[in-house]
């Protein structure tokens, strides 16, 4: 059974169809990636999955329960996370307070606990910011969490997202161009972390990536989008022969001498 079940997903904004009738399913503890030209629908896919948009038509089922309708938070309460293609952290705060904002779904003090700052109050704060330190370690700044996000490194910041999206518990976590301005190194260890996601933690895992060279290193299946629409579908091999995809990228006439670019998507 899919974890995720997006049927017949469309969104226009005016004249514009954005996504056009797109089907995708994910099964648990996989690691799948949408992909496409610039322009393809890919991030208002996302924005559709997790409640920022609102489809026009069509259905989405995360682990048996309907999405279309719910709110962002109610989404990612159920067990669905995201980081965004333009990092958004709260530049002003703490690297550790930003994950502890990551953990708001799952802290359950009652408002009066808030207000006289009872001992069960406070024992809460403690053991979520103990949590919190554990999911620095586990993306790598264990060492950085008094520091303000806006000083951290670019490469930093995008484990930081990473870290602040797995304190809320994910069963599912879409990344939005996780490796996007890394450095070689930086892409190699951001590769690395996202396999440990799935290996280790057991989550399922969905990212947009525009480096073909990773995509088609760590994808199981992979899901295409051309204006809107989902042209291929299948693992690594399907993906960078198939000529509908080599058109998208190359142009017309590109199919029958290429393969789909390997650095770029």
């Amino acid at each position: 059974m899919a974890l995720l079940e997006a049927t017949e997903v469309t969104k226009s904004f005016g004249g514009l169809t954005a996504v056009n009738a797109v089907t995708l399913q994910i099964e648990a503890g996989r690691i799948v990636s949408v992909i496409g030209p610039n322009g393809a629908g890919k991030t208002t896919f996302f924005n559709l999955l997790t409640g920022i948009y609102k489809p026009d038509s069509g259905s989405i089922i995360f682990d048996g329960k309907t999405l279309v309708g719910k709110r962002s938070d109610e989404i990612a309460a159920l067990g669905m996370r995201r980081t965004f293609q333009n990092i958004r952290l709260f530049n002003n705060m703490t690297v550790l307070e930003n994950v502890l904002v990551g953990m708001h779904t799952h802290l359950h003090a009652p408002f009066w606990q808030i207000i006289a700052h009872t001992s069960g109050l406070r024992r809460e704060e403690a053991q979520a910011r103990e949590r919190a330190r554990e999911h620095l370690a586990y993306v790598g700044l264990a060492a950085k969490g008094d520091e303000l996000a806006k000083n951290l490194p670019y490469g930093d910041q995008r484990r930081l997202e990473i870290a602040r999206a797995l304190a809320g518990q994910p069963k599912l976590i879409l990344l939005d161009e996780p490796t996007a301005g890394m450095n070689p190194q930086e892409t190699i260890a951001a590769t690395e972390l996202i396999r440990r996601l799935r290996d280790e933690l057991g989550l399922t895992v969905v990212l947009i990536e525009h480096d073909m060279r990773l995509v088609m290193a760590i994808s199981e299946r992979i899901s295409v989008l051309d204006y809107g629409t989902k042209i291929a579908e299948g693992d690594a091999n399907v993906i960078r022969s198939n000529p509908r995809v080599i058109e998208a990228y190359l142009g017309k006439g590109a199919a029958g001498h290429a393969e789909a670019p390997a650095d770029s998507a």
